[in-house]
């Protein structure tokens, strides 16, 4: 099977045409097996692209996490979608509308050079009650900010929203150390009181136009960068008033540009294709 793999700042995906996944039924053991790092090509998450139309620049676009599980939309996914389709000129245009099941995002192509891009990519209008988001205590909330969520004993500070995909964003003056994180992350993402699960940003404000931030995601772990976290994560910190509406985030990989416009956000970034290979599979 043909697939190509592709990065945003370290968040790597392999992409398929959807087409040639007819003969697996079962998407998700697929997903699972692809993404391994030991056993298949390796990476944080599977992309499937089918091109609607090629003039108009309509595609349709699925994820699945490296755990099998499909996930609704990815900021950083989105973006190396767009690279791979403009790589191989399978779009005749440089606005592309993802058909995503979190809704339409509209993408345009910045910069290409070679093999390395430069992408906008709409995000959509950030979703903040509780029933959309979903956050499921018991009781109906307007916006999450600041709740107290209690872990081990430990209460910590929550924003919580939904691009789309559950965002859970908790600020720290320092980041922990890793193992700890990681296991803050492990607990929240399964808590109960998200019942679809969620992703964690873990927030250090720079100045009203820079963050640092750490991501565990939803299905994945640790990751390099995430785009849907980075936009939850400038989102949060403009509900606080901690920044201004245009943010720079910084990742373990580089930086992303985040803009709160009126109702809907967006991010600039890069993504670069870096191989192409064969999938043998049993």
């Amino acid at each position: 099977m043909k697939f190509f793999k592709i990065h945003s700042l370290g968040n790597d995906f392999l992409i398929i045409d959807e087409a040639g996944l007819n003969r697996f039924p079962e998407i998700s053991p697929f997903a699972g097996r692809i993404c391994d790092r030991h056993t298949g090509a390796g990476a944080d998450g599977l992309l499937l692209i089918s091109v609607k139309d090629k003039a108009k620049g309509r595609v349709k676009f699925r994820i699945f996490n490296a755990d099998g599980t499909e996930a609704e939309i990815s900021g950083n996914g989105l973006r190396c979608a767009a690279s791979y389709l403009y790589h191989q000129n399978k779009i005749g245009s440089r606005h592309i509308n993802f058909l995503t099941t979190a809704g339409s995002r509209e993408c345009k192509l910045i910069e290409k050079r070679k093999n390395f891009f430069q992408i906008r990519i709409e995000m959509g209008i950030p979703h903040l009650t509780s029933k959309e988001i979903p956050f499921d205590d018991g009781s109906a909330h307007d916006k999450i900010i600041d709740y107290p969520l209690s872990i081990n004993r430990k209460i910590y500070p929550i924003t919580a929203l939904s691009l789309g995909n559950p965002h859970c964003t908790i600020f720290v003056d320092r980041f922990p150390a890793r193992i700890e994180w990681h296991q803050i992350g492990r607990e929240i993402e399964s808590h109960p009181f998200f019942p679809n699960r969620t992703n964690i940003e873990f927030v250090r404000v720079l100045s009203r136009d820079e963050i640092d931030v750490l991501f565990w995601e939803r299905g994945v772990g640790e990751t390099l960068s995430s785009g849907s976290g980075s936009c939850a994560a400038a989102a949060a910190s403009i509900l606080k008033d901690l920044t201004n509406r245009k943010v720079m985030v910084r990742t373990s990989m580089g930086h992303l540009t985040v803009e709160w416009e009126k109702k809907k956000v967006y991010q600039s970034g890069p993504a670069e294709v870096i191989l192409k290979g064969d999938f043998f599979s049993s």
